[in-house]
This record gives C-alpha cells, structure tokens and sequence, in this order.
C-alpha cells in the first residue's frame, strides 16, 4: 500500500514537471511567433523610410525633368533668336510701294548674312560673303522712322549721279532699264522734305532755282556710305526721293523668295487659307 502511494506521487510530480515544461515551450513558441512592440515599432520605421526615399528619388526625377525641359526650351529659343538676328529673317509686305514685284501679303524671307549682318542696337556690321548691288531689293530701317521696316530697290551707289526727267530714272547720263516699275496716272506733286536734295545736288544743276518733283529731279551724287532707294510702284512709293539718302548701316538684307502669300484685301473668311497665291510661293525675287 505504501508502494504503491509512493509510485503514485511519484507519477503526479512526474507529470506535473511535463506540464510545466509544455507550457513553458509554448510560451516560447508564442513569443516567437508573435513580434515584440519593439520590433514592429522598427519595422514601421524603415517602412517609412524607404517611403520617403523612394518619394525623395521620384521628386529628384521630377526636377531632372523640368530641368532637362527648361534647358531645351531655352537652347531653342536662343537658336532661333541668332538665326533672326544674324542669318535670316522673315518680312510681310503691307503696302503696295513695291507692286509690280512685291503685293500686299507676300511674305518673305531675308537673307541678313549675305551683305553683313548688323549687330543689333549698333551701327556695327558682321562682314557678309556679298556685297549689294544696282537692282536688289533689300530691307532696311529708314532715318526718318526708326521702329518701322521698308522694302524697296536699289538705284543708286556711292559715287553715282542720278536723276528722274518725267519719270525716266538716269544713272550716270544712261536711262536705266527697269522692266519691274509700275506706274500710275496721277499728277505730278512736290513735297518739301525733297529739299534735301539741293545739299548733294551735281555741279551742273542750279541749286538757286532748284524745285524738285516727284517725277521729275536731280541730278543728285551720292556720297560714299549712302544709298538711294526706290519703290518700284514709283507714283506710290514714299522713298529717297523724300526723306533722303539711306546710310549703309541701316541695311538689314536682301529680299530671297516668297515662301507664302495670301490676299489680305479678300472679304471672304480665313483669307490666310482661302485666298492663297500659289503662283507665288516659292518665287524667287529680282
């Protein structure tokens, strides 16, 4: 009987210690598995911080990107700004001084370098690979009007004594042959800012009795740097015949072609798209 009270208490103790240790294990088992605040506490933060890294690479991006867009806009608008100033340039006719060649909604294109391109806001010119000449049509800024641009032709150079007897243009004692003028029937007038002429007038004219007219003046010499321009429309051209001699700086460039044209005067809609000039496009200017 005392056996069997011992094995028995042997056996209860036995099996207490087991479940002891059991629990014991599972606890460790639920540890395990199951993180600690301090982990998980962690474990946010570098989630947080991966977050902001990937939110900081994708600004860097960001910013790369406008850069790159910036500077693209700015390279483009520098090019085109040098291709303006000093290669070519593009000019619309608004008058009708140069019918016969030019009509009102031509548009043109320049070319600066041919002759010099000028350095803007200066009397400064670039050296051009050609040098202008009886006949071309050039652009220029006129004296009397320094915000405003003209096209007209070429007449006279430094050292040449020209002269209009009703309406027939002399260069050196020889009429000058000019296919391109077109004329009209009006009356001959005079306009007193022609009086310039009387200061450059040849030794045979009579600067006493002097009294230009439109159609009929001169001789006239132009000194050397000058040039005197002329509208081939020469009843409708305001030209040198009024506000004088033109200086060699304020040339601009030769007239090229026209790449487009359009008749401005059109009633109908969108005459820019429904009244073009193709004849015109393309056409070289002489």
């Amino acid at each position: 009987m005392a056996l069997e009270t011992r094995a028995e208490s042997r056996a209860a103790v036995s099996s207490r210690l087991e479940d002891m240790t059991n629990k014991k294990k599972g606890s460790n088992r639920a540890r395990m598995e199951t993180p600690s605040s301090d982990e998980g506490e962690n474990d946010l933060r570098a989630q947080r911080r991966a977050q902001r890294a990937a939110a900081k690479g994708s600004g860097r991006r960001k910013e790369n990107s406008l850069a790159e867009w910036t500077k693209s806009i700015v390279i483009a608008v520098a090019l085109f700004l040098f291709l303006r100033t000093f290669l070519v340039q593009t000019f619309v006719i608004t008058s009708g001084s140069m019918e016969g060649t030019l009509l009102v909604g031509d548009m043109l294109v320049v070319n600066k370098s041919a002759i010099g391109s000028r350095i803007p806001g200066t009397s400064i010119r670039i050296p051009g690979y050609s040098s202008v000449d009886h006949g071309d049509v050039l652009v220029f800024d006129p004296p009397h009007e320094e915000t405003l641009k003209l096209i007209k032709r070429l007449v006279g150079m430094p050292g040449d004594e020209l002269e209009m007897r009703d309406r027939v243009l002399y260069r050196n004692g020889e009429v000058v042959e000019e296919p391109y003028v077109v004329h009209s029937e009006v009356r001959d007038e005079t306009h007193p800012w022609m009086i310039w002429q009387r200061e450059y007038l040849a030794p045979s004219a009579d600067a006493a009795t002097y009294a230009p007219t439109r159609d009929n003046w001169g001789p006239v010499l132009v000194p050397e740097g000058h040039y005197f321009m002329l509208g081939d429309n020469r009843e409708k051209s305001f030209d040198s015949r009024y506000w004088g001699l033109l200086e060699g700086w304020r040339l601009e460039g030769r007239a090229v072609f026209t790449y487009y044209s359009y008749n401005k005067d059109s009633f109908r809609p969108f005459p820019a798209i429904r009244e073009v000039r193709w004849s015109r496009i393309g056409r070289g200017i002489d």
